[in-house]
Parts: C-alpha cells; structure tokens; sequence
C-alpha cells in the first residue's frame, strides 16, 4: 500500500490495521477507552508543535491527530454506530449552521454584532435537539455544570466549570477578590502543612490551585498557554544554570543549593520572551 494526500487512503490503512487475522495484533486489542490517552496526547503534541513555531513537526502531529480520529471512526464503523464519513458530514453540517453570516441561510447575512448571540442561540437549538434525542430517563433535570465533559484537562475544565456558574451570577466582580482567595487558600494550605495531613494537603492544594484559574479567568489569560509559557522559561533558566555550571567544569551533582539559586538569579536578569507566535 502506498502513501497518499488523499484521505480515504488512511481510512484503508486503518481498516487493514483492524482486519482480524491479517491486521496489527496491537491495534486489534485496542477500544475506545484505551486509546483516549492517545488522542489527548497527541493534542497536546500539536500544542508543543505550536509553541515551538515547528511547522515541520506540526505538520507531523496534526497527522498524528488525525489518525486518532480516524481510529475512533474506524472502532465505531465496526460496531456499526457511524463511520468517518459521519463524522466529516456532522463537523460541516455545524460549521454551516453555526455560522449563517457566512453560508447565508433564509435570513441572509448578518452583521458582526450579531454573530456571538446567533452563535449562542444555534448551539441552544443544539443542544435542544440532542436531549430529544436521548431516552426519557436521560432528559431529566441536571445541574448547570452537567455540560462541562468530564474528560477535559484538569485545568481546562476548571475553567469551563467557573465560566458556567458566572452565567448566574455566581462569581467574584474584581480579580482583587480572587488574589484574596488565592491568600486564603495558601494559608489554608500552611495550616494543613502545620498538622501534617497529607489528604488535608493535598485537598488544600487542589483549592489553590482552582482559584489561580479563576485569577486567570478574570484577567483574560488561559491557563493551561500560562503554565506552558513558564514551563518553558524554568526549562530555559534551569539550562541556564547547567551550562553555567559546565563551564567552570563542575556539575548539577556538585553545587549547593545557593549556588544554584545564584545562578538562576543570574537567568533571570538575562531572560528573554518566551512563547513566540509562528512565523
């Protein structure tokens, strides 16, 4: 089987990957539930690609996503559930009802003010449609955050849980209040550590860690860009440190804690941007 641009090939290849008998005995023991950890990772990958400003390794890793969602496709087309050509005709169906200002419906265009309560009122109808579609007992009253999937990144949905509940009005008016609890939260933390309760500790840091999003949220920054953007920049400052430290022929084994800690200073005053956009 040779390679291809064209999509249906990798549809055959992942059919031959499947095929009993004849196909990968690895890929032929694999479900759903198995294969979730792959498909989050691999949108991961194509973040790293991003902030990398790597086009050549995002063009790799988008093919890596799409695999995956051929894969999902494929293990649903054998349980006769849907096949990927649903999948491609459910997106475009979305994507052309969610957006009439541009695939103008009976209404016709209409004006940028307008797109965000259209987009707000189609995903309603949506939403609307699918509980219809489920059995009586799956229609019954839920809470506000039910729609927040359960399988988002931690920090992703903690996001999404605190934006939910603002649309009641639960939620603070000033990030002022927020660094407030984020005080809160870091004593409360200090006073587990005091009492040695591992469980208590752990449960505090959870909490700080919920409000830092929420600071996040209200200042208009994601979290998840945030904690990637200084992941980088410790990376970067602690290679710092390394090579400092190689220099004068001596290793990370040998230095002392203050050594380090005057090297890292040292990165800091020599710190340049991080997270620059592709070009």
């Amino acid at each position: 089987m040779t390679p291809s641009r064209d999509i249906s090939r990798l549809i055959e290849i992942m059919a031959a990957l499947r095929t009993p008998v004849t196909g990968c005995p690895w890929d032929l023991v694999q479900n759903f539930e198995t294969i979730v950890p792959y498909t989050i990772e691999e949108a991961y990958e194509v973040a790293d690609a991003i902030a990398r400003g790597d086009f050549e390794d995002l063009r790799e890793e988008l093919g890596d996503l799409l695999l995956q969602v051929v894969y999902h496709a494929r293990m649903a087309e054998e349980q006769n559930a849907f096949a990927f050509g649903d999948v491609v005709e459910a997106i475009t169906k979305k994507m052309i009802r969610r957006h009439p200002h541009v695939f103008a419906d009976k209404d016709g265009n209409i004006q940028p003010a307008g797109v965000k309560s259209a987009w707000e009122r189609i995903k309603a109808e949506e939403k609307a449609e699918r509980a219809a579609r489920r059995p009586p007992e799956e229609t019954a009253h839920k809470s506000l955050l039910a729609s927040v999937k359960a399988g988002l990144p931690a920090l992703t949905r903690a996001m999404e849980l605190q934006r939910k509940a603002s649309t009641v009005g639960f939620d603070w008016n000033d990030p002022r209040a927020v660094l407030a609890k984020i005080r809160e939260e870091a004593d409360e933390i200090e006073a587990a550590l005091d009492r040695n309760d591992k469980a208590e500790i752990a449960e505090e840091t959870g909490d700080l860690m919920f409000a830092l999003v929420n600071l996040a949220r209200h200042v208009d920054a994601d979290p998840e860009t945030a904690l990637r953007a200084t992941n980088t920049k410790f990376e970067r400052r602690f290679a710092y440190i390394e090579q400092a430290l190689a220099a004068k022929g001596r290793s990370l084994d040998g230095a002392t804690l203050d050594e380090m800690d005057a090297l890292w200073n040292e990165a800091k005053s020599a710190a340049t941007p991080v997270g620059a956009p592709l070009r």
